[in-house]
């Protein structure tokens, strides 16, 4: 079964890198120590002494491996060099073109290459580039969005086209251990989750950003959140009062100028935050944390308390189980 481990971690269960800095050395050693498969978020800019001593701490907090999540969008070249110097296990990757070089280096450095992908064709590239498994992600996803497909039609077409090659991990609307058989059911070996980590007791999301994931059950497809900074780039965000408000945007406006509603320290640096910015609070933000985009997935309704992030692990193993073993009664 898919809780019995992928790419050499005790489970199937990968926390995704959740952006910009709230997937960090607390939350991902955690999940690591209940043996998921933990995952650092990098900064969208060239730091690689920073990512040196993020991935440091993180050793620090566990003697499990763990890895860290790259979008290729932005500047990384330096700071991959370090992740391949540090040895980290796995180097997951999105948003971009996963060339073959990047692969062969990664692998004599012993770091695994994880992929997301959003898309048939995008699986079919990745896999000629050689990497050691991928991530299909659903349009359910919260955060940002690269393809158009639900898990459902999308995740049995890739398995058909990997064809036991390499492991398969769902994500996008998975939150239990329902949605965990779901995804071994339609052939993935592995899980990653985002907005249920978010919603844990590590995550470094501001305490408001947690209490509206438990309070707030709808969420939308959107562009209005950070269009200067990443262009094209649509994403799944909370349906806040804020964001009820608004709705939509008209095509010429986005955050560049927009007035400043709060701060920020992000991978060490002060940020300013504006109006549609694409930037989720963490626990340093101060200003209108409530009028601030907010990612989550579609199944958020299911998530009903802030849980230790092992327990998380561990709840959704027992729950799958659990529920195999009642199918299996049942057939």
């Amino acid at each position: 079964m898919g809780w019995k481990g992928i790419l050499g971690f005790d489970y199937g269960i990968m926390q995704a890198p959740l952006g910009p800095d709230i997937s960090g050395p607390e939350l991902v050693a955690a999940v690591a120590n209940a043996g998921g498969i933990g995952l650092l978020r990098a900064p969208d800019w060239e730091a690689p002494e920073y990512v040196r001593g993020l991935i440091r701490k993180t050793r620090t907090l566990t003697d499990k491996p763990f890895g860290i999540g790259v979008v290729l969008a932005f500047p990384h070249e330096e700071n991959i060099r370090v992740i391949l110097e540090e040895k980290v296990a796995v180097l997951q990757v999105y948003w971009g073109e996963v060339e073959r070089n990047l692969v062969l280096e990664a692998h004599h450095a012993g770091v695994k290459v994880v992929p997301q992908v959003g898309s048939v064709n995008d699986a079919k590239k990745v896999l000629d580039s050689g990497v050691d498994a991928v991530i299909v992600q659903g349009r359910e996803a919260g955060g940002h969005i690269i393809g158009q497909e639900g898990i459902f039609s999308l995740l049995p077409r890739v398995v058909d086209l990997v064809s036991g090659r390499i492991p398969v991990i769902a994500a996008g609307g998975i939150v239990d251990g329902r949605g965990y058989v779901a995804a071994l059911a339609l052939g993935a070996q592995g899980i990653c989750l985002g907005t249920r980590f978010v919603a844990s007791k590590e995550s470094y999301a501001h305490p408001e950003y947690k209490r509206k994931l438990i309070e707030l059950d709808k969420t939308e497809y959107t562009d209005v959140f950070g269009r200067s900074r990443w262009p094209g780039a649509p994403h799944r965000v909370l349906q806040t009062e804020f964001f009820c408000n608004l709705k939509s945007l008209p095509a010429h406006e986005n955050e560049a100028n927009q007035t400043v509603i709060g701060h920020s320290i992000i991978h060490g640096q002060e940020k300013e935050i504006r109006r549609y910015a694409g930037t989720v609070p963490n626990v340093t933000t101060t200003g209108e944390i409530e009028n601030m985009a907010m990612y989550a997935g579609q199944s958020v309704g299911l998530i009903r308390e802030i849980l230790p992030a092992g327990e998380v692990v561990e709840r959704l193993i027992e729950e799958a189980q659990n529920l195999m073993k009642y199918q299996y009664k049942n057939i």
